[in-house]
């Protein structure tokens, strides 16, 4: 039986920040964090940049439970990307990670993300600007897709990362155009460049449960899986995969939505709480039946209070 030797909590812009890796990996047995991205332009960017969207940078880059994190960075510029990366790892980020795989039209307009899957020598500037420019013993790591339209790109893709000195790369297998349609995940690719390239694979995309995570092992032939969007559907992923575990119980899940809204209420963003939560709901109702109903009671209440009342409500009531 496959098994997965690690495992990754991937990024998700606006949606996996600190308060939620700090939660996910304090329930988890995960390997390691990968930030949001932070974009680059043409600048060094300010200390201020990194340690608002990875604030762990302040405790050694590392959850409080002591998880190791990875900034992951976004843009186009070689020399621009390895300055930034070089400050990422002096700061205390646990390696560099770059984003050659985010769709959104807004990123890949401003030639950040997936749109660079078109152009594998720029990608092989970039990873090798960043390599030369940052501590060799902090891994520097490439998440990308299959391609931009085309999944057998993978292969001149996957070689511009290794050949250019990155530790390790994590592919979606999708190409750009498939987005997140579930029809069009095509593992096999992934095995086919595990068996031509020389550094280590991390397969991510449509694992949701145990079931998942043993196709794609099985599929792949890799023993590294990141997840992200599964993770939030099933608060105890990682310990499923890994251990099999049983999936979180509906209480269990309603007390760590109640400590999710003490840290969201008194953190930074508690002004954004009532969405935040909400947009957690939108996750949650793919695993939970129970999780479906309560959205309907908490989706048209915009402050904090009332939402809090409710999910308590709820927790109370389980408890009767």
């Amino acid at each position: 039986m496959p098994k997965a030797t690690r495992v990754i909590l991937g990024p998700m812009e606006g949606v996996l920040d600190h308060l939620m890796r700090e939660m996910l990996t304090d329930i988890n047995d995960y390997d390691l964090c990968v930030t949001e991205f932070v974009r680059v332009i043409d600048q060094l960017l300010p200390n201020s940049v990194f340690y608002r969207l990875c604030p762990e940078l302040h405790q050694g880059g590392r959850t409080a439970s002591g998880t190791p994190v990875r900034v992951q960075l976004l843009g186009q510029d070689p020399d621009w990307l390895a300055e930034n990366a070089n400050r990422a790892v002096m700061l205390g980020s646990a390696g560099v990670d770059i984003n050659f795989g985010c769709p959104a039209k807004a990123v890949n307009k401003s030639r950040g993300g997936a749109v660079l899957l078109q152009d594998p020598e720029l990608m092989y500037q970039i990873v090798k600007a960043v390599r030369q420019a940052t501590d060799p013993r902090k891994p520097v790591t490439a998440k990308v897709r299959l391609g931009w339209d085309d999944p057998a790109r993978c292969f001149e893709i996957a070689d511009a990362v290794a050949q250019a000195g990155g530790d390790e790369i994590t592919i979606h297998a999708r190409t750009k155009i498939d987005g997140y349609k579930a029809g069009t995940i095509k593992w096999d690719y992934i095995r086919q460049v595990k068996e031509k390239t020389a550094i280590p694979i991390i397969a991510n995309g449509e694992v949701w449960n145990y079931e998942n995570s043993q196709e794609c092992l099985q599929a792949t032939q890799v023993d590294a899986l990141m997840v992200c969007r599964g993770a939030l559907n099933l608060p105890n992923l990682c310990n499923v995969i890994k251990h099999n575990d049983t999936h979180m119980s509906w209480v269990a899940v309603l007390d760590l939505l109640l400590r999710y809204s003490q840290y969201e209420i008194k953190g930074d963003k508690g002004l954004y709480y009532p969405n935040r939560v909400k947009q957690w709901f939108a996750y949650l109702r793919h695993e939970y039946p129970e999780a479906k109903a309560l959205f309907a009671d908490i989706r048209r209440l915009n402050k904090a209070a009332p939402i809090v009342d409710t999910l308590q409500a709820a927790r109370i009531k389980l408890a009767a």
